[in-house]
């Protein structure tokens, strides 16, 4: 695997010998492709989903991309998007249309959220928020509609996990696609297709790329299903990504395995930190012991990378404020997966106590942790927590 990995990273779909022998690919920042003929044109048309055209739908760069995504996935194709919400959307709505019904996992990723109950709603389609931690709550939501079950395991605020193996093997007995969201464990520490999902979603902004300096998403699974998105939504809907991103992802692939290492292993010394200290109420990291699906993440995953969910031990907002503003090595920002550590504290979505806009307590606070030395985190940490 690890053979593998390193051919997929550096080397596979970077045919050298047609950019002058350049170790990095180019980066081909063209939205047009001309033709020498019309005949030329003309045979080009039916192969736009491999072939450049037009920026929109083929780039040479994103090409690139594309071919080690799938591959680090062990789909066959990819697709990559402007956002990951971009990608989810096109996912989502690749496989509903007005009279169906979808189940999707309680409290996922805040826009596909909103893009099932605000959006998918306006045109006909329902669904069932279910917990995701049930088999059987799944398994008792499905309706003779039913075309669809979106998964994110872990989710991204609170860590809970789905039994992908015995999701994909109830979805596939009705015939009915699975999605899951795969950004928190990427390819390297979590392989949702061997497991029977049908399609796998990622925000690339954030460990694929893991330099906080773009936005992008992906979708990987059989060229079938990609290529029927790619023809309807993707083109549709135009969010494509840029060249000049798809060529910063690349760079960025090349750091992954060993970025991923360093972030797990200071994820799993922070987390049994603070898992011991005592103005800490709980942390959930799935890699942890004392995490409640901790043998089912032994299952399914191989690893984890740094995120996860801190509640103290408060009274009032003010004590969590002063845990967060005490902090000197930990920025105070939204997303995850970069190389700088981060914390996004619900509480900065309440008015007080009792008044918020959140529907996650007011005491939890999501940490990312990037590569900074690990000691010092704890140390911040500690000096932080005792600032209450």
């Amino acid at each position: 695997m690890e053979k593998d990995l390193s051919h997929i990273l550096n080397h596979l779909g970077e045919d050298r010998e047609l950019y002058f022998n350049s170790v990095s690919p180019p980066l081909m920042q063209s939205s047009n492709f001309h033709f020498p003929t019309v005949a030329d044109m003309r045979a080009a048309w039916p192969r736009e989903f491999d072939a450049p055209l037009y920026s929109r739908g083929v780039n040479p760069t994103v090409s690139i991309l594309r071919k080690k995504l799938a591959a680090l996935e062990g789909a066959e194709d990819a697709l990559v998007f402007s956002s990951g919400s971009g990608a989810i959307a096109a996912a989502v709505m690749s496989q509903v249309k007005a009279g169906d019904h979808l189940i999707c996992v309680q409290k996922p990723y805040s826009w596909t959220g909103k893009l099932i109950e605000n959006t998918l709603s306006q045109y006909g389609i329902t669904y069932s928020m279910v917990d995701g931690t049930a088999l059987s709550a799944i398994e008792e939501a499905i309706c003779a509609n039913t075309k669809l079950i979106l998964l994110e395991s872990p989710l991204s605020m609170t860590f809970e996990l789905q039994d992908l193996r015995g999701v994909a093997a109830i979805a596939q007995k009705r015939g009915i696609t699975t999605i899951v969201d795969n950004s928190y464990s990427t390819p390297l520490y979590q392989r949702p297709l061997e497991m029977g999902i049908d399609l796998v979603i990622h925000s690339a902004s954030k460990y694929l790329n893991g330099h906080s300096d773009l936005v992008a998403g992906v979708i990987a699974g059989p060229k079938h299903l990609v290529r029927s998105i790619m023809k309807t939504e993707f083109m549709t809907f135009g969010a494509c990504i840029a060249p000049n991103d798809a060529w910063l992802i690349l760079r960025g692939l090349r750091t992954l395995p060993v970025r991923m290492e360093r972030i797990s292993k200071n994820g799993v010394a922070i987390a049994q930190f603070l898992n011991d200290h005592p103005r800490v109420e709980r942390v959930s990291y799935p890699m942890s012991p004392s995490h409640q699906q901790h043998a089912l993440a032994l299952r399914q995953m191989t690893g984890a990378g740094g995120l996860m969910g801190l509640w103290l031990k408060a009274e009032t907002i003010q004590e969590v404020e002063r845990f967060c503003d005490a902090l000197t090595r930990f920025l105070i920002a939204v997303s995850w997966g970069g190389h700088e550590s981060l914390i996004w504290p619900v509480c900065a979505w309440y008015e007080d106590e009792q008044n918020g806009s959140s529907h996650y307590p007011w005491n939890l606070i999501r940490v990312s942790i990037g590569l900074e030395d690990s000691e010092a985190l704890v140390e911040d940490l500690s000096q932080a927590l005792d600032s209450m």
